[in-house]
């Protein structure tokens, strides 16, 4: 983790990209200094620029301390420049502001940023905030459906209040990063599976496994924002995903998991990768109706086999690779590079990220290590470093 005068960079999305964050003058400019650093801590680099509107509500000294430079507020001789950028961010997209950008009105440095990006084709983020009588309002609708029609994307959040509030800046920011990165060649659309199965053992016990599903969305969240498109195929988790991803399709049990994984995989648009990081049951009951009484002494519990998902999906996912996880509980590490070269072998699989308990209890110098097929291993430090090394083998095929 490095330091950006304050800022701790927790990520490499927006490395290397300039971004001129501009905004106009709602109520929700008082959110632009968080809007700025969070797109610093991903390794943007942030030009502000304020409507005089956005003065009466902010002042320029703030989003300049976000920013980490200084504010444009009036006309300079740089505007010249505003070809050299990698997006543009308009939050809060006052209706007066998107009327203006639809009719091509530029009375400020502001609607000529806008302008120029729009002109130069680079990526557009506009992020509405206002009452819900004012967006709904017919015209609205016409606005931001011509704004749409011009490339520019559209996020806004459910309703709260009576108004349309804008979203946290680590949606902003995410969205953001999606659509700065999915024209990078090498995007791919990729299926993870995460979090832990159940089954029931009577109408309301049940037997689970251990997982919490924070690799799992680790990595889902990076790969959405390097521009990946994510489906996840979510079991029990005990943490959830620190914004909004796109597709998230809940399967608690192992049978309904497969299935849901299935139709994934028959479907028209197949993933090309599939990252197996779900710790499914491997052993399951066979349920009885209603509650087993407290008061009936020993319970004696028959498991048996569940489906082995890696062998069944072998089948389903023909042209598609596939990265899995393995975890052991005590051995040689031998062993383990063993056995998941086994099964690799078994499944037809790429690679297997492979981990012992004491890798994920923190007791160890290593996070896990990645298999291959040809007995490469890769140690990896941190899940950080798992997020980055995934995303770089998913773009070199």
């Amino acid at each position: 983790m490095s330091e950006d005068t304050g800022v701790s960079v927790i990520g490499d999305s927006l490395e290397g990209k300039r971004v001129i964050l501009a905004v106009s003058g709602g109520i929700a400019a008082t959110e632009s200094v968080k809007l700025a650093r969070e797109l610093r801590r991903h390794g943007a680099e942030v030009f502000p620029m304020m409507s005089k509107s956005a003065e009466k509500v902010i002042t320029p000294l703030a989003l300049s301390w976000g920013s980490g430079i200084e504010v444009m507020t009036d006309w300079k001789s740089e505007m010249s420049q505003l070809g050299g950028f990698d997006g543009l961010i308009l939050a809060p997209a006052t209706r007066n502001t998107i009327a203006k950008f639809v009719h091509g009105i530029i009375d400020s440095p502001i609607m000529m940023a806008i302008s120029a990006a729009s002109g130069s084709e680079i990526p557009i983020l506009f992020v509405p905030s206002m009452h819900n009588d004012l967006f709904q309002d017919k015209v609205t609708d016409d606005l931001l459906s011509e704004t749409a029609n011009r490339g520019v994307e559209i996020m806004f959040d459910d309703p709260q209040e009576g108004k349309r509030k804008q979203p946290d800046p680590v949606e902003i920011v995410a969205t953001f990063c999606n659509l700065v990165n999915r024209s990078i060649a090498g995007r791919k659309r990729v299926a993870i599976t995460l979090g832990a199965n159940a089954a029931p053992i009577d109408s309301i016990r049940k037997i689970v496994n251990t997982s919490s599903g924070n690799t799992g969305w680790s990595i889902a969240e990076y790969l959405h924002r390097m521009g990946h498109d994510v489906v996840c195929l979510s079991g029990i988790t005990s943490r959830k995903p620190t914004f909004s991803l796109p597709d998230i399709r809940t399967a608690e049990s192992s049978d309904s998991m497969l299935e849901e994984s299935i139709i994934v995989a028959k479907s028209e648009n197949k993933p090309e990768f599939w990252i197996h990081a779900a710790a499914i049951l491997d052993y399951s009951p066979e349920p009885i109706s209603g509650k087993f009484p407290s008061n009936s002494g020993d319970w004696e519990i028959t498991l048996k086999p569940t489906l082995k998902h890696l062998k069944v999906l072998k089948e389903h996912t023909i042209g598609s690779k596939r990265i899995a996880f393995k975890l052991e509980v005590s051995g040689a590490e031998d062993s383990l590079i063993g056995k998941s070269i086994d099964l690799i072998s078994e499944n037809e699989l790429l690679a297997v990220v492979a981990n012992m308990l004491t890798d994920v209890q923190g007791k160890s110098n290593s996070r896990c290590r990645i298999v291959f097929s040809d007995g490469k291993v890769s140690e990896i430090s941190d899940i950080g470093d798992l997020c980055v090394e995934i995303e770089r083998i998913i773009t070199s095929y």
